[in-house]
């Protein structure tokens, strides 16, 4: 396993003017980076994820080989390892954390490639969901600085349908007792268990369901599959990071800054690099509709949306050889183009 790294920013500008006191990103790699530095990839983390959750796809004849590739995973803002409600203190805590945008975690990344890598161009950024929301902000923001994006089950926009998803997510997690108005005064775990309840309903497809795709040797009933899969996964995690975490989804909007000034078609003209989007046919939030119609407003996207059952979880297929399969090529065939 990788060691994990910090990366010390100081302190730290948000695009809100509010500052991040002595900001942190935790990083870590995985393979080597050539002479020329012409095989980086990032790989910046999902909603609720950490560096070891996503990481499974990296190995040989996996989605992203270490023999080929030099692959940085960031862990965003807010995910309790970079810096995040759970662990700072002083001014920001406490119910007093700042809006964070994907903005901020781009310009944070671009400063651990350059004072830590001395990489100015990326060979690919690759991120699924939040990852590749963080994607799409690299393309436009940083056009000259990537190659090749491949984006699976995100957006370069979160959409209002998607808003509502997310209010319904916050509303449950802040029913819990000891959410105070501002924060958690305790671990929310009435909060986390039904949060996992509501995400299984729309992470994963009816036919996956319909399928009994949901029963294992791990899983031999639903109500065991609810408990341990997706109770269980919000266990883990800090209720006040979570709500950061979502709030910087809710607000993710490529063109919400002053290069763009709202225009989300010159944002997304924006994007030169060979650009893979890959929404789920069945993702309930991510739409296959939204994605394409973001596509075509990029000069030189391919629009290759995943053929699954599994719905969100399709971008991230730890237990679906098929899906697995599915992007592996797709990222062989970014490569060679």
């Amino acid at each position: 396993m990788p060691k994990a790294e910090t990366f010390a920013l100081g302190d730290f500008t948000l695009q809100s003017g509010r500052v991040l006191p002595d900001a942190k990103l935790v990083y870590a790699t995985y393979g080597a980076m050539r002479a020329d530095r012409s095989n980086v990839v990032l790989y910046p983390t999902s909603y609720g994820a950490q560096h070891t959750d996503i990481d499974w796809l990296i190995g040989q004849d996996g989605i992203l080989d270490p023999k080929q590739w030099f692959v940085i995973i960031v862990n965003k803002f807010g995910n309790g390892l970079s810096t995040s409600p759970s662990n700072v203190a002083g001014p920001v805590a406490k119910g007093r954390w700042p809006r964070v945008s994907h903005l901020d975690n781009v310009r944070a990344q671009a400063r651990l490639l350059d004072e830590v890598f001395s990489v100015d161009k990326l060979a690919m950024v690759y991120g699924w969901s939040m990852g590749a929301q963080q994607a799409f902000h690299w393309g436009a923001l940083m056009p000259d600085r990537v190659d090749r994006i491949c984006a699976l089950c995100g957006s370069a926009k979160t959409t209002v349908h998607n808003k509502v998803f997310l209010e319904s997510v916050r509303a449950t997690l802040t029913a819990d007792e000891h959410w105070t108005g501002t924060h958690f005064r305790a671990h929310p775990e009435t909060g986390l268990r039904a949060m996992g309840r509501l995400y299984a309903g729309w992470a994963m497809s009816q036919a996956f369901y319909r399928q009994g795709l949901h029963i294992t040797e791990t899983h031999p009933t639903l109500e065991d599959y609810l408990v341990r899969q997706w109770e269980g996964n919000f266990l883990r995690r800090d209720g006040d990071d979570l709500l950061a975490m979502l709030d910087t989804w809710m607000h993710s909007d490529i063109s919400n800054n002053e290069i763009f000034g709202g225009d989300m078609t010159k944002a997304l003209n924006a994007i030169k690099a060979k650009t893979l989007v890959m929404p789920s046919t069945t993702d309930l939030y991510f739409t296959v509709e939204d994605g394409e119609a973001e596509a075509k407003l990029m000069p030189n996207a391919e629009f290759r949306p995943i053929k699954s059952v599994w719905g969100h979880r399709a971008g991230n297929p730890t237990s679906n050889p098929e899906d697995q399969a599915f992007i592996r090529n797709a990222v062989q065939d970014l490569i060679k183009s």
